[in-house]
């Protein structure tokens, strides 16, 4: 089967998770693309690595003091700097990948009309606005919620050098940390499985391209988690996955991370702190609602506003119409 890249526009009707039935067959490619990004992916990680260790040790002389910096006890600025460039730099191992071995461009990463719809992204921004409201809401009359719950009894944390350092970077690099998290596991893990369980049925590899993603995007949080919040974050990744389907790219799910993690941050730096922001243990059954509440209300809001607004779940759809995306040029 010919790439789509090659001088025509590839079958339409595909899903987001079909798009690598688009380049060259074979069974073998997203095996070895899978393991070729988590290669790639460690190697950002080692190189990254050794960056902030010199940093540290322009910053301080003790070699325990350093491992401890590199390791996040506690959580500094730098510290969490170092997490959201690791996750960023995961966006060009996926689409070196893609292209190497799906014959893919990088817009076809973003969504099945081939480049990220930025209106789009920020009319998802808005409606995650409003899902977290929600979620607050629902939070505050429910029980103590272990992890979940931020003590706000003892008044705000006062205003720092480092609460001021922890602001920039959650505001300048959270963003893509979130998004690099939804290119490996709702980009390219998605359309890896669903391409490659594709031979057995529509709603097989829909149910494959979401599931198997969700639960290794849980696993990758921590393999110590409690049993509540290993649930919030399977449930996160589930919805994540079905925004992706049936809104035909990632926009929606980046950008439900990206305020999901504003507001964690933001009540951390407020109210708690970042290393247990960043390290929750002690969770309660009482998240679950709450979970189901943000997960739920945002998938329907999304879904609803694709569909009001004509965004594209397939190729060869036009998308958007004159109002919401411009037929030429990134917006």
């Amino acid at each position: 089967m010919p790439s789509a890249e090659e001088g025509g526009a590839g079958p339409a009707g595909l899903r987001y998770d079909e798009l690598h039935l688009r380049g060259p067959g074979g069974a073998w490619r997203p095996l070895v693309g899978v393991a070729l990004v988590a290669v790639l992916f460690f190697a950002g990680q080692f190189l990254l690595t050794a960056f902030f260790a010199v940093f540290f040790l322009l910053t301080s002389r003790d070699t325990y003091e350093i491992a401890d910096r590199l390791g996040g006890d506690p959580v500094t600025p730098a510290f969490l700097a170092y997490v959201n460039l690791g996750w960023a730099l995961a966006i060009p191992a996926v689409l070196v990948v893609a292209l190497l071995l799906h014959h893919q461009r990088p817009g076809l990463v973003a969504s099945v009309v081939g480049r990220l719809r930025w209106r789009w992204l920020v009319v998802c921004l808005g409606l995650a606005v409003v899902a977290l409201a929600l979620t607050v809401a629902v939070s505050s009359v429910l029980p103590d919620q272990g992890a979940g719950t931020i003590d706000t009894a003892g008044g705000a944390n006062p205003w720092t050098p480092t609460v001021r350092d922890f602001l920039l970077v959650v505001l300048l690099l959270t963003p893509l940390q979130a998004a690099g998290e939804e290119y490996v596991f709702r980009g390219y893990l998605a359309q890896a499985f669903g391409g490659l369980t594709a031979r057995f049925g529509s709603r097989v590899s829909a149910a494959v391209a979401v599931g198997v993603p969700a639960l290794l995007f849980a696993l990758a949080h921590g393999l110590g988690q409690d049993a509540p919040i290993f649930f919030d974050r399977l449930a996160f990744g589930v919805v994540a996955g079905l925004l992706v389907i049936l809104t035909g790219g990632l926009e929606a799910a980046i950008a439900m991370h990206v305020l999901n993690n504003f507001l964690a941050f933001g009540l951390a730096l407020a109210f708690s702190d970042m290393t247990e922001a960043l390290n929750p243990t002690g969770g309660s059954w009482w998240a679950v609602p709450v979970t189901l509440v943000q997960s739920i209300s945002y998938l329907l809001l999304a879904v609803w506003a694709a569909r009001r607004l004509g965004v594209a779940n397939r190729t060869g759809e036009a998308d958007g119409g004159a109002i919401l995306e411009p037929r030429r040029g990134l917006v």
